[in-house]
């Protein structure tokens, strides 16, 4: 494809044309549930159909009519350096000539693990996976065996994959989708699980209070990022570790958003807390399929074949992943103004945006930790899930709409957080800035 798609190009007033991907969802209905392999993808909430990305390439990309956007979802996080990286599009090429999965074990996975156990201190020993989904699971089963408990408190609004017992008051899809809890899902499963408010140490302390002795875990985006950008109140994260130490139950940190996107060693290192276990996904794979799970030598000796939690996967550790991680991996350990400078766009942007509700009299609240944030249109501080749900949803649809039409591809939810890479420039800040001011302005008129 050509890389001059004027008039259609970012920024542009023109009316975008859809008609191929229109054709191509109406198509893909007839085949898949919904059109779409993941919810997440669906623009039910936003109204309208999803739009087919045919190719990215640094913070843009381009969709199949030839429209141009500059890029917040990032594959829903790990793409921190932007879409068609040298280093990870040369790694990948390198592993293609020597075949792509093998079922056995390769030396590469020897160095990702030795990266992640580098990168992140209180990762003794990690398991590779196949995504983050797979990665929460085996961690609560790990914990389970662990301990010898059942119970696993979680809390309202995070999402930690679609695992049947952690279904339970999610955020992310579930909530964008006005659903409450999943179909399919025996109650008996989800009974192991205590959905707490989000940011409450109150509602821990009276929790442990109670079930103490019987919780196996607690499991916790450090920084929620499927009610949209929540980050915890100060202390909050500390009372955690103290209360599950202070009742042996093990500390879970689902940074598969957070993981190597918040700070180079995540959320753990951004706010000094020290987990038992840690889930990743997606991010360490550089935007390719993979997982990992990991924590304390003691609580990984567990897992089989050196302990009795079993868990498996065939292609666990995959070259072509596993390769694409190292190299992005790699370039954020080694590059040490990376996180410096996506602090600063970030901020800069969310100033911007920030300034432009309040020109356009838009009642809005942004959160943002790091180079993931979220507009809430809500005119209150957004803590938790009650309060992320009192945002005006109706808004945030015809704010996307605005968006979409001026070039800027936003998550296609009000409770999904929005991700800037390090290939957005000053100018791709600015140019986002005031297609935001117009599309405030729109609102507001």
């Amino acid at each position: 494809m050509s890389e001059d798609v004027s008039p259609q190009s970012s920024g542009s007033t023109a009316s975008r044309s859809h008609d191929r991907s229109r054709r191509l969802f109406r198509q893909a209905e007839k085949t898949i549930p919904g059109g779409v392999n993941s919810p997440a993808r669906a623009f039910r909430a936003v109204g309208g159909d999803p739009l087919f990305i045919e190719r990215g390439e640094g913070a843009r990309i381009y969709d199949v009519d030839g429209n141009s956007y500059l890029d917040y979802v990032g594959s829903w996080g790990p793409l921190i350096l932007g879409h068609c990286y040298p280093e990870i599009t040369a790694a990948l090429e390198q592993v293609l000539k020597t075949g792509t999965s093998f079922g056995a074990p390769t030396e590469r996975e020897v160095e990702m693990a030795e990266l992640i156990c580098e990168i992140v201190p209180s990762i003794e020993m990690v398991r590779l996976v196949n995504s983050g989904t797979e990665a929460t699971m085996s961690a609560i089963r790990v914990a389970r065996g662990f301990t010898g408990r059942d119970l696993v408190v979680k809390f309202i609004g995070c999402y930690h994959g679609h695992v049947d017992s952690l279904l339970v008051k999610a955020g992310s899809g579930v909530a964008t989708l006005g659903m409450s809890d999943s179909g399919g899902v025996p109650a008996s499963f989800s009974s192991t699980t205590i959905p707490l408010p989000f940011n409450s140490v109150e509602a821990v302390e009276e929790c442990f209070a109670r079930y103490g002795e019987k919780i196996a875990c607690i499991i916790v985006e450090p920084v929620v990022g499927n009610m949209g950008c929540v980050p915890p109140a100060p202390g909050y994260l500390e009372a955690l570790r103290e209360i599950t130490a202070k009742y042996g139950a093990l500390l879970i940190f689902d940074e598969v958003m957070t993981g190597f996107r918040v700070s180079r060693g995540g959320a753990q290192e951004l706010y000094g807390v020290r987990p038992d276990m840690t889930t990743f996904g997606k991010v360490i794979g550089g935007g390719l399929p993979v997982g990992a799970y990991g924590g304390r030598k003691d609580v990984m000796s567990k897992v089989a074949p050196l302990g009795p939690v079993y868990q498996a996967g065939t292609l666990s550790g995959n070259p072509l992943a596993v390769a694409a991680g190292i190299a992005a991996l790699k370039t954020l350990k080694n590059s040490p103004d990376v996180y410096k400078q996506l602090d600063q766009r970030a901020g800069r942007l969310v100033e911007g945006v920030r300034k432009a509700a309040a020109d356009a009299g838009v009642a809005m609240t942004i959160n943002r930790v790091g180079s993931m944030f979220t507009f809430f249109f809500n005119g209150g501080p957004v803590t938790d899930w009650d309060s992320s749900s009192k945002s005006d949803t109706k808004r945030f649809v015809s704010f996307f709409q605005g968006m979409i039409e001026l070039g800027c591809y936003l998550p296609c939810s009000q409770y999904e957080a929005m991700f800037l890479s390090a290939a957005h420039s000053d100018d791709d800040i600015a140019e986002t800035i005031a297609s935001a001011g117009k599309a405030l302005g729109a609102l507001a008129s």
